[in-house]
């Protein structure tokens, strides 16, 4: 009687899990609107000279971080919220601040690149359908449609 009620609860608990696992597997038509996102640091590579020797080993070889992938978001989200969601998706690592003079969040480091990790002027930008907003990533509200590509680099500017 034991035996056959452990054996039931393994069924069950594989069900389950089997259940939990195809549920997540469409995670992004949860959302509402997409955009294209794409993370990048190829421009490290062309001042490789000036880049943190420290930081080699987290660099990518061809500086892409997030390949164009589409990716999707809801009403009310920020630039910010979207690459906050989908870096800790990936497992890649973010850092980001609150910077109370704009209002906004400031992303710090990306995959363990930060500002300044290649000279003084060296740090992340993004842009929203080949421009760059004049306001923190926090502060932009894509619409649907609104976002084609949604572009974060890290540049010497």
């Amino acid at each position: 009687m034991l035996k056959k009620a452990v054996s039931l609860l393994i069924i069950l608990a594989s069900l389950f899990a089997l259940c939990a696992c195809e549920s997540g597997s469409d995670e992004q038509s949860d959302f509402d609107m997409h955009c294209t996102l794409y993370v990048e640091c190829a421009d490290i590579l062309s001042h490789i000279e000036d880049f943190d020797e420290d930081k080699l080993e987290v660099l990518p070889e061809d500086g892409v971080i997030i390949a164009l992938t589409e990716v999707g978001f809801n009403e009310g989200e920020s630039v910010y919220d979207i690459i906050r969601r989908e870096t800790k998706l990936r497992g890649i690592h973010m850092e980001a601040s609150y910077t109370p003079i704009y209002n906004s969040a400031y992303i710090e480091g990306i995959n363990n690149i930060y500002e300044f990790d290649c000279g003084a002027l060296s740090g992340w930008t993004y842009s929203v359908n080949g421009s760059f907003p004049h306001y923190g990533c926090s502060q932009y509200y894509p619409e649907d449609g609104d976002l084609r590509r949604l572009l974060l680099k890290h540049s010497r500017q």
